[in-house]
């Protein structure tokens, strides 16, 4: 049995390179608040739960927004601390829309929403997910910056960092490439569904740039060539040259093991510009459904992986549904959606804790008591074994939609 994990000694673990206690201490009391609040995550709620100090409230709201601690080293502690007890199976790559009110929280925006089809105002982010046999967490988060919050004044006032652009496919590439690179693990690929939210063709191309293994979800249009060993054919958008692979393959491969997948399309593509080592066109593989016509859902999928079998890439693919479900979980149960500010770094220190939250619930409860997450008492009683306090529900629609609240 796995010995329990105090909540104290992982808060630590987390933000013990913090140099002033008051930090460190109001750290846990945010966690601990995440852990133990039912409902909504407001600041005023997760301070009565945390403490009896009647400045609790305004001790935590300093913390979050105000205080200039680094939410980088948090999550890459996170990372580590989530290797020692799982391994990585791949980086899934999630959108997540936080609905807000009003125009003065960082980032937001109006913005058209593809699953809902609505345009809302609303913060809009990806999360990169640990996809593990244990579950998707999440450790690191992106903030996407409309020209009008990366340049002028409203920069300034939120505190955006020189670092942080509007390119919202760059930001994410690089902290894909830091979390890659800093990983002790086995390397695995990057998997992500970004249709509607980001470029295609600059994700893809960053990922080959970083000379990272990939299955991404591409849109219908998405500019793609038969791989010839002369040159190259004409090009054709994705849903087109599935039908093409469908006609040059008639006889679809049976996948009988995976619901949804009895038989699948698939072929090597070339993605105009993209060239090997060699100056030769690099090869690709698309694989879609048997008909090709997953356009809705942005189901045609390309990957560099070519010499991997098929069932290995759609394995792959099926990990992003469970993606989405994670981020529901994060929505009703550990209060993605309840951050309290209006500045970037505040965000992403809500973000960081949101997600040592989940992470601790998940893998550091006693594995014969899996319907129980730890929860603890008031910060300041002193050291005690965690309280178990019943885990968030699991509801089936999560696996198969993004649960995006409008």
């Amino acid at each position: 049995m796995r010995e329990w994990d105090s909540v104290a000694e992982f808060t630590d673990q987390l933000f013990g390179h913090l140099r002033r206690a008051d930090q460190r201490r109001w750290a846990h009391a945010y966690l601990h608040g995440l852990l133990s609040t039912p409902g909504k995550k407001s600041i005023r709620r997760l301070a009565a739960v945390a403490s009896d100090s009647p400045t609790a409230s305004q001790a935590l709201h300093q913390f979050i927004n105000e205080s200039p601690w680094e939410w980088e080293p948090v999550c890459d502690q996170l990372r580590q601390w989530v290797e020692e007890r799982v391994r990585p199976r791949a980086w899934t790559v999630a959108p997540v829309v936080l609905p807000k009110r009003g125009e003065k929280t960082c980032g937001v925006h109006r913005r058209f929403i593809p699953q809902t089809g609505r345009t809302v105002n609303c913060q809009m982010g990806t999360g990169i997910f640990m996809s593990t046999e244990e579950g998707e967490f999440p450790v690191g988060w992106c903030l996407f910056l409309p020209e009008s919050w990366a340049r002028g004044p409203l920069r300034d006032q939120a505190r955006i960092p020189r670092t942080a652009t509007s390119l919202a496919e760059g930001q994410l590439l690089d902290s894909i490439d830091q979390m890659v690179r800093r990983s002790e693990c086995e390397p695995v690929p990057v998997v992500a569904d970004l249709d509607g939210y980001m470029d295609a063709r600059r994700l893809v191309d960053g990922l080959i740039d970083r000379r990272l293994d990939f299955v991404v979800a591409i849109p219908d249009g998405f500019p793609l060539a038969l791989l010839e060993r002369g040159p190259s054919g004409p090009r054709r958008p994705a849903a087109a040259m599935a039908r093409v692979l469908s006609e040059r393959c008639p006889a679809a491969r049976p996948l009988t093991a995976r619901p949804g997948w009895e038989s699948v399309r698939d072929g090597l593509v070339q993605v105009p510009g993209a060239v090997a080592s060699d100056q030769r066109p690099q090869p690709f593989r698309l694989f879609t459904q048997p008909d090709g016509c997953a356009t809705e859902s942005g189901r045609l999928w390309i990957t560099n992986m070519v010499r991997r079998p098929v069932d290995d890439l759609l394995e792959y693919a099926e990990r992003h549904p469970a993606t989405g479900g994670t981020v529901g979980l994060l929505q009703r149960g550990f209060g993605l959606r309840d951050f309290e500010g209006r500045s970037f770094p505040g965000w992403h220190h809500h973000m960081a804790l949101v997600s040592a939250a989940f992470a601790y619930s998940r893998l550091a409860a006693d594995p014969d008591r899996q319907d129980r997450r730890p929860g603890l008492g008031r910060v300041g009683d002193g050291p005690s074994r965690p309280t178990l306090v019943p885990r968030v529900p699991w509801t089936g629609e999560d696996e198969l939609s993004y649960p995006v609240a409008v």
